[in-house]
């Protein structure tokens, strides 16, 4: 009956959490609703994903993104509005609470439309700037789709992404074929700064550059970027794992670019890849996908004759210890077996002020399952006593953070725990002196006490 009633409870939490690990209420903001028609199979696709969406526009009275202290929404996302201010609902302050309270924003801008001011301030905060007139246009003249931008180069094509490190998965390129691209029109690129918490998703070609198209000079000379330092889009995710992505063309996530006729600049016809790029990236954004879960972490003795009982508050210096900690990864519909990339490691710290070790966590397979993968490491504790934690601080692009720390003791050896001297090959010569002086000692005693006075003479009394 027990079995029985975990079965249907685990079942009922997978349903209520079939799509996000955050919720399923999304917030759209449109200049004006009956907009939503431009976005109708994107919006359509978040839907059919489980999402339940409310439309808003920046002067609705009744808008508010948190309700009696509560955030009253899981997800934003931002189409670009042409008011110059978002109002007292959507401040920068309060779009940096909602992502201080676990809430995810997707923004996206179009050159079309200047960007409202609480968009700059907040993405200032986010170390991500935009152009000084806080509009722009990326244009490319060699990486264009000749069939729809054959004059102004503003519809740019670009290839799928790629992992942006060897050791960072690649979630924003699954299931593209080879002759698919990205179109991209009409969008303005951000520059990043050097923070870590900043990863690009989509750079802009190296002869493609940023400018301001109000300006009518035949040469354009003050550029805002050009080349890989102009981001078209990119990502935010904070230390308590909420995310911004800021997508540069709003027009790209339209009906009439999703799995769209393009033709490059040497005539071929390509098809675009933006419908399953546009749900990998909201996917992300609304962590449907790149989420890491503990499931749960061991440590104990690693000896023959001890206890080993899991989870010890207490070691003794020179101890062999063994940790296990477990991982999971929600894609889409469920967790699945989270693997390390290959040129990645999982590592574990031993530290008190600073580690006193530093090891590479290695896959367990015995301890592992299609939902959840085990990883673990034997190591002997120092010959240092004092108070030591068991860390393991996981942290890359795309991933939500793991952070994990658990606090032991560590003791002296107790005074019959020490290893007799006879067992000792270098307390073997002091052994043999003390032996040596004991029998030494011992033999003259025993000569001593059993050898006879020698005879003396008799002496005699002299007489008168």
């Amino acid at each position: 009956m027990r079995s029985l009633l975990s079965y249907l409870i685990l079942a009922f939490v997978s349903l209520v959490a079939a799509i996000s690990t955050t919720g399923d209420r999304l917030l759209v903001i449109l200049d004006d609703v009956a907009d939503k028609a431009n976005y109708s199979k994107f919006l359509g696709d978040l839907e059919s994903r489980g999402f339940k969406i409310a439309f808003e526009t920046p002067k609705s009275e009744s808008l508010s993104l948190f309700h009696l202290g509560e955030r009253a929404y899981d997800h934003v996302i931002f189409f670009p509005t042409k008011i110059k201010g978002l109002g007292p609902n959507l401040t920068p302050n309060l779009l940096l609470k909602f992502l201080e309270s676990k809430g995810n924003i997707l923004l996206t801008l179009s050159s079309e439309a200047t960007a409202p001011t609480s968009i700059v301030s907040l993405l200032d905060q986010l170390d991500i700037q935009l152009p000084a007139d806080r509009t722009g246009l990326v244009v490319d003249h060699f990486n264009y789709d000749s069939a729809n931008a054959e004059e102004k180069h503003d519809v740019l094509l670009l290839p799928t992404p790629k992992s942006i490190r060897p050791d960072v998965k690649n979630y924003f390129g699954v299931g593209a074929g080879k002759d698919e691209v990205i179109a991209f029109p009409r969008g303005v690129g951000a520059a990043l700064g050097t923070g870590e918490l900043l990863a690009p998703i989509l750079r802009a070609p190296r002869t493609a550059y940023s400018y301001n198209p109000k300006e009518q000079a035949e040469v354009v000379d003050d550029l805002f970027g050009a080349g890989e330092q102009l981001a078209l889009v990119s990502t935010f995710q904070s230390r308590n794992s909420a995310r911004f992505t800021l997508v540069g063309s709003a027009e790209m996530l339209q009906d009439a670019w999703f799995d769209a006729k393009a033709k490059t600049v040497d005539g071929k016809s390509v098809q675009t890849f933006n419908r399953n790029f546009a749900k990998q990236v909201s996917g992300w954004t609304f962590q449907e996908i790149g989420v890491l879960r503990v499931n749960w972490i061991e440590h104990h003795l690693n000896e023959a004759g001890a206890s080993n009982e899991s989870n010890p508050e207490i070691y003794r210096i020179k101890n062999d210890v063994t940790y296990s900690i477990s991982l999971s990864e929600w894609s889409w519909a469920g967790w699945q077996a989270f693997k390390v990339p290959a040129k990645d490691e999982l590592q574990l710290e031993f530290s008190m002020l600073s580690p006193f070790h530093r090891l590479p966590l290695a896959l367990d397979k015995a301890q592992s399952s299609p939902e959840a993968s085990a990883y673990t490491v034997s190591f002997k504790v120092p010959d240092q006593h004092g108070i030591f934690n068991f860390k393991v601080n996981y942290k890359r692009p795309f991933l939500t953070n793991i952070k994990e720390k658990n606090t032991v003791s560590v003791r002296h050896m107790a005074h019959d725990e020490w290893p007799r001297s006879f067992v000792i090959s270098g307390a073997w010569p002091w052994i043999a002196g003390i032996a040596a002086t004991v029998t030494g000692w011992l033999g003259f005693c025993a000569l001593w006490m059993y050898s006879a006075p020698p005879a003396g003479k008799k002496e005699t009394k002299k007489t008168q």
